[in-house]
């Protein structure tokens, strides 16, 4: 009986592709980000005009050199392929960007409730030292207490002490 391969499993069946390209899903999203930044900077319109520009000059005035005449076919094909891409890589950009901001909405909404549990109880135990030192003596009170004693002993007539002969 042959042997099964590490990895097969009996309950699925064969996979038909001999041929599988296997690319890292956060790679290549970070490359497309990185390609849908670039299209978004004055260094990328600038010489994409400047190709624009040449393009139609060298069309124009190179009689020899014609590859695009005037309707510029090959130009507006070039320009159609582009945007065929670039909207693509910029919408799986932003997708990514959602999600991180999923993320991290996510994130702050546990800090915050984290916090808020943090608040109510620290405002739970200061209500309750507030009442622990209700029942405590404090200073103020002390002196109070102290001096109404000291009072009502100065109203008082003092007893006058005689020394006893010994």
């Amino acid at each position: 009986m042959p042997e099964l391969s590490p990895g097969r499993r009996l309950d699925q069946p064969r996979s038909q592709a001999r041929f599988r390209l296997n690319i890292d899903p956060d790679s290549f999203g970070r490359f497309t980000e990185r390609i849908a930044r670039f299209l978004g900077t004055g260094k990328y319109l600038f010489w994409q005009t400047l190709i624009v520009v040449v393009w139609i000059v060298l069309n124009i005035t190179a009689v020899s050199l014609q590859w695009d005449p005037y309707p510029f076919i090959l130009l507006n094909l070039a320009f159609s392929t582009q945007a065929a891409y670039a909207a693509p890589l910029i919408l799986l950009a932003q997708n990514r960007q959602d999600d991180r901001d999923r993320v991290s909405l996510e994130e702050d909404r546990n800090r915050a409730a984290q916090t808020k549990a943090d608040t109510e109880y620290l405002a739970r135990e200061l209500a309750a030292l507030r009442l622990a030192i209700g029942e405590v003596a404090t200073r103020d009170y002390l002196r109070s207490e102290l001096d109404r004693l000291r009072e009502d002993l100065d109203v008082k007539p003092r007893k006058s002490r005689t020394p006893t002969g010994s």
